[in-house]
């Protein structure tokens, strides 16, 4: 890694949690180690972390209670859960708190750090190609900053939202093809992650409602499609 990155890891599992600790410090991150939610937070607060892995069931403080102050505090960090359930409703729950991933226990300490070094580069590792700027009908959309303007209303959007959003003017007024887009932002394809799109969609439709120029269809069994008048 080109420089230390720091990893809040909240894990009531005391022997999981230190497992957890000692390999991702010996792949190079800087961890911090939190027993409890309410311990999450404190800590949260006071450091600048790059990455967050959340236990969902914790004392004190569960994971979603964690993520959502977070969340209140710090739109753009990236979150991945860990957790032994297997609910569909709890995993969409998840993701509609901000979740950019989420690891069902058992797992592999070295799918962990694969899932957080894929989330890594696509939050940090900008292409030079990419448009910064977007004009959708009257939104501008700053790509760097995250920022969705229309009448000098500002809405700053989630990590997941911007690069969806991002994928999204970059094909527009064209089709986005709903595998594409999921395995661009969440690598997997999977049932979990195509629910999890389908949040972020909805959300960018209530983002996108002022203007009735821009909107965001549904292209039956293929994918979605941005209509804007779109200058770049």
């Amino acid at each position: 890694m080109d420089q230390t990155l720091k990893v809040l890891l909240c894990e009531d599992d005391e022997n999981l949690g230190m497992l957890l600790r000692e390999y991702l410090e010996a792949k190079g991150y800087d961890t911090e180690l939190c027993v409890d939610g309410e311990e999450g937070f404190k800590s949260f607060m006071q450091v600048k972390y790059d990455i967050c892995v959340l236990d969902v069931m914790m004392p004190k403080k569960d994971g979603f209670t964690l993520a959502s102050e977070i969340r209140s505090v710090n739109a753009d960090v990236p979150i991945i859960f860990l957790t032994a359930k297997t609910l569909k409703d709890d995993i969409l729950e998840g993701f509609k708190i901000g979740a950019d991933d989420y690891i069902t226990k058992p797992f592999s300490m070295e799918e962990l750090t694969f899932r957080m070094e894929a989330i890594l580069r696509r939050v940090r590792g900008k292409k030079t190609k990419e448009n910064t700027i977007y004009h959708l009908g009257g939104f501008t959309f700053d790509t760097q900053k995250q920022l969705l303007t229309i009448n000098d209303e500002v809405t700053k959007l989630t990590t997941k939202e911007s690069e969806l959003l991002n994928l999204l003017c970059s094909h527009a007024n064209e089709i986005l093809q709903r595998d594409f887009a999921l395995k661009t932002i969440w690598i997997d394809d999977n049932y979990f992650n195509a629910r999890s799109m389908d949040v972020y969609i909805t959300k960018l439709r209530k983002h996108l409602r002022p203007d009735s120029s821009v909107e965001i269809i549904n292209i039956h069994g293929k994918g979605y499609k941005l209509i804007t008048p779109l200058d770049e």
